[in-house]
């Protein structure tokens, strides 16, 4: 008896049964390859490193005829860096190098996300105007309004240019509706400037008058900087983190000067602050000290939200005091929930991720946990300072750490008979993995080259610990060179050296000592 569960398909056909299902389908008599020519035979299933592709170049001048699998893409690529330094040891950069796991799962799902796209995206757009308002609030906005005056920046260099575009078509309008001359605009700023500014000055064909920095005026000096001011200024530029030191422009005492200047004048001559650095440092470690808009002269402050405030390059944001100093013609709006969103920039399509990127961190960290980390920064800094204050052949620029970074150089009579330089500790450095630039200084002080640190979130005092023995190894062995090296040999000549790092200042000129 046949067992109940048990079913018996029988085949179904009008002829003979052979044993093939007559519904299959017939094979082609001719299969199409679609075998990828750059590949051997299993290739997809071979691990990365044996397979054929790990035998060719990477591609430089064509696209390879065929595809490959993401493995091995992913390989090729992530090798092609691989012998370059971890952005963690590099402190030559200001970026953010180190976000922590939640922070970065959350920006790479934002990755395909164009925040230009407000309509499609609007949640996003009413989070920026929330970032806006944090910066704006930190640094002592008296705006009235619900959503503050300010913009999104891919970076502190745009801006500071839309900073520097606004006070310049402020200034043009007010010569155009009294019948004067606006083809001669200038701004003045120290020597101390960020490359952007050199960049700012040439594409809008604004001159820069720069106030130089010497050792015994290591800061903007406010009298110098009016003596450069006339009715075409624009504006005056004081920095808070200057990228050459490490230090901080006096903004307060300058504010003072240019409000007498301008009461005696007639001029209203505005200060935007590059606070590229200094920005996301001052309101949680200093916030008693007035650099922002409590002054009755600052109208706009630029900040990298990429360098102190600690998200993933590139993110910069520009606040002003009102809306009244932001022209019209720099910007558009679009309504949504009733929040009036100003959108300003000199990109259009623009990433997204950043955005949630610093509101998580505001949201994550709070004022106090960003206190917390800005201080553990400083505190390494002060550490380093005060050890590289210890190694006989250095001296540092300034006594003040008041950033997270700061420059030193060998001591004059130490140097005389040294038989190297900086650039060979740099070079030294770099055989560890280090990043630390060696430079010289701005216009007036160009004889002097400097080493600096930037210490960012993520660098520990452990880190800091290994940096000073491998900083101190070094010394032992360029002390036991028995000939002088190339650098400097170059420098007994008075020849120009060749910097080897990018160190993120203004011009990038030749160094001679």
């Amino acid at each position: 008896m046949q067992n109940p569960g048990t079913f018996i398909r029988k085949p179904r056909c009008c002829g003979k049964f052979d044993g093939e299902n007559p519904h299959r389908p017939k094979p082609l008599k001719k299969q199409i390859s679609m075998e990828d020519l750059n590949f051997r035979k299993g290739d997809a299933k071979t691990e990365a490193f044996g397979s054929n592709r790990m035998l060719q170049p990477s591609p430089v001048e064509k696209i390879p005829d065929g595809p490959t699998t993401p493995e091995v893409a992913y390989q090729m690529v992530k090798d092609e860096t691989f012998a370059q330094t971890q952005p963690r040891l590099n402190l030559a950069t200001f970026v953010t190098t180190y976000m922590d796991e939640y922070a970065t799962k959350l920006m790479n799902e934002a990755i395909n996300i164009n925040y230009i796209d407000e309509t499609e995206y609007p949640r996003i757009a009413v989070m920026n105007g929330k970032c806006i308002n944090i910066v704006a609030n930190l640094w002592n906005s008296p705006e009235k309004d619900t959503w503050k005056t300010g913009a999104l920046a891919i970076g502190s260099s745009e801006a500071c240019m839309l900073g520097g575009v606004a006070a310049w078509l402020r200034w043009r309008k007010k010569r155009q509706a009294q019948g004067k001359p606006f083809d001669k605009p200038n701004f003045v700023i120290s020597t101390g400037f960020q490359v952007v500014w050199e960049k700012f000055a040439q594409l809008w064909q604004i001159e820069m008058r720069e106030v130089p920095l010497t050792l015994e005026k290591t800061t903007l000096d406010p009298e110098e900087a009016l003596k450069m001011c006339d009715e075409n200024t624009i504006c005056i530029v004081p920095i808070q983190g200057v990228t050459w030191t490490g230090l901080n422009d006096d903004v307060e005492a300058l504010d003072k000067a240019l409000d007498a200047y301008n009461a005696k004048t007639g001029y209203d001559i505005p200060i935007h602050v590059d606070a590229a650095s200094g920005g996301f440092i001052l309101p949680f470690l200093s916030p008693e000290t007035k650099w922002d808009f409590r002054l009755k002269w600052v109208l706009s402050i630029s900040v990298s939200g990429h360098k102190f405030g600690l998200v993933y390059p590139g993110l910069g944001w520009v606040c002003w005091k009102g809306k009244e100093y932001l022209p019209e013609e720099m910007s558009f709006s679009v309504n949504y929930l009733g929040a009036n969103i100003t959108q300003v920039g000199l990109n259009f399509s623009r990433p997204a991720a950043q955005i949630l990127g610093q509101y998580y961190q505001f949201i994550r960290l709070g004022f106090q946990g960003y206190k917390e980390v800005q201080y553990n920064s400083l505190q390494i800094a002060k550490y380093i300072h005060s050890e590289i204050a210890k190694m006989v052949p250095f001296v540092n620029y300034s006594e003040d750490v008041v950033n997270p970074l700061f420059i030193w150089y060998l001591k004059p009579e130490y140097a005389k008979s040294a038989k190297w330089t900086l650039y060979d500790l740099q070079d030294k450095l770099s055989q560890h993995g280090w990043m630390v630039p060696a430079y010289t200084l701005p216009s007036k002080l160009e004889d002097y080259v400097v080493m600096r640190v930037v210490v960012r979130q993520g660098f520990s005092r452990d880190m800091a610990d290994m940096l000073l023995g491998d900083i101190n190894n070094a010394i032992a062995e360029l002390e036991k060179l028995e000939y002088p090296t190339p650098t400097r040999m170059a420098q007994e000549k008075n020849l120009p050296v060749e910097a080897k790092m990018f160190n993120h200042g203004g011009r990038r000129k030749t160094a001679k000592k």
